[in-house]
């Protein structure tokens, strides 16, 4: 009799540590998924930056500083890693980019420039297409860091040496940035 009950329950132990090093799995795989999704949406941003600068600068040609520090800040986000440094990054490519679309408004006729509205539309798009990535990244690393925390499954995940992950956070100041659109002609 012992043995059996000796046996159901190193089963059951058994069963447990394998569903749940499973679902661990499973949200750690989540994860790094979420962040590719991210990571493709900040390289396509960052491809659209060197079109903006170079029609930015056929009309504001005595704002270099402004234009170098957009390109400063890109080559910067380009080279981040990890969501930390990634949110760092590009929290001071928001802030480059704000100055130099704060350019067209000095410079009508760039604000009037086809491609210059194409390519702030294509980029306006991409940061909403980053905001949902950003959005679902943070709640399945929510999620993964719930449960490594959770007990029982903490216990698995200490002895798998599951570690937490680091949400993509932006900075106060990029929450209340306005929305990019100099395309209404007002």
């Amino acid at each position: 009799m012992w043995l059996i009950a000796v046996l159901v329950l190193a089963l059951g132990l058994g069963l447990f540590v394998i569903l749940t090093y499973n679902a661990l799995v499973k949200l750690r795989e989540q994860v790094d998924g979420a962040w590719a999704d991210i990571d493709v949406q900040l390289k396509r941003r960052h491809d659209l930056i060197p079109n903006l600068v170079e029609a930015v600068k056929g009309y504001a040609t005595h704002e270099r500083e402004t234009l170098e520090e957009v390109i400063r800040a890109r080559n910067q986000a380009v080279s981040a890693e990890g969501p930390e440094a990634q949110a760092e990054a590009e929290t001071l490519l928001g802030g480059a980019l704000k100055s130099m679309f704060a350019l067209s408004e000095a410079y009508p006729d760039l604000k009037a420039n086809q491609n210059f509205l194409d390519l702030q539309n294509n980029l306006r798009d991409t940061e909403n297409q980053i905001e949902r990535a950003r959005r679902y990244y943070n709640a399945i690393v929510r999620d993964y860091n719930t449960k490594i925390r959770q007990v029982p499954s903490n216990i698995v995940a200490n002895a798998f040496r599951f570690t937490a992950r680091a949400f993509f956070e932006i900075e106060e100041a990029e929450r209340t940035a306005p929305a990019v659109d100099f395309g209404s002609g007002s």
